[in-house]
């Protein structure tokens, strides 16, 4: 592994790892609400917030920079405040955490939904809040969901491209991820260079990816044993 490839490893792993960490909270919250919704409505939320997994990563980058110039709504702002998200690797934390955001909620949620009912009315009827009783019964039961969810959140992060390359752009040592240095690797013909960097990639998702399937077969035979 060549210094470059390093630096490019390293830049991809602090941006997946910030970008999973800044959406767990309201991935949790989020899943949470899902989790106890029971009236209408319920169904296009779900669908909303399931579509960046289904839309063209470009067109969710597309929607982002419209948003993020001088003249969208939140560039205005931005602008107002002296932040610079665009080409910068803010802007890609933004598009990795957008495009892996369900990633962590549908996991999150079906472990929360896997909760036992009866436990969470004990829980309140012993004088417990709704925030007490979720982080005391509802957040240790479904711990396995919440990581899995986290970990594919992560894996998505990791090798994002579409959005993230309208954003950010592909600058080296600023927001060149694997996913972009593959691609332009690619493009100006360094091949056994970009295979480098695929084996860098396949080893981290599969790591992830691996973990996520254990956690998941640990939470069912978790669910089954229950009475």
């Amino acid at each position: 592994m060549s210094a470059s490839d390093l630096s490019i490893l390293l830049l991809t792993l602090r941006v997946a790892a910030v970008s999973t960490l800044s959406i767990l909270p309201f991935g949790i919250a989020a899943a949470w609400l899902l989790s106890r919704w029971k009236g209408r409505g319920k169904v296009s939320v779900e669908t909303l917030l399931s579509l960046p997994l289904v839309l063209p990563p470009t067109a969710v980058g597309l929607v982002l920079l419209e948003m993020l110039t001088r003249s969208g709504p939140l560039g205005r702002l931005l602008d107002r405040a002296g932040v610079e998200i665009l080409f910068t690797w803010k802007a890609v934390v933004l598009a990795t955490a957008v495009m892996s955001f369900p990633l962590l909620v549908r996991p999150a949620r079906a472990a929360l939904e896997e909760v036992d009912p009866r436990l969470i009315g004990i829980g309140r009827s012993l004088g417990h809040g709704a925030f007490d009783v979720f982080t005391k019964v509802s957040l240790p039961l479904a711990w396995r969901g919440i990581l899995a969810g986290t970990l594919l959140a992560f894996s998505r992060a990791f090798g994002e491209f579409g959005a993230t390359i309208l954003v950010a752009g592909n600058i080296p040592g600023r927001t060149q991820t694997l996913a972009l240095a593959i691609f332009h690797r690619t493009q100006i013909g360094q091949d056994a260079a970009a295979f480098r960097l695929v084996a860098l990639t396949v080893v981290v998702a599969f790591a992830a990816v691996w973990t996520t399937e254990v956690l998941q077969r640990r939470r069912s035979r978790f669910a089954r044993s229950e009475p």
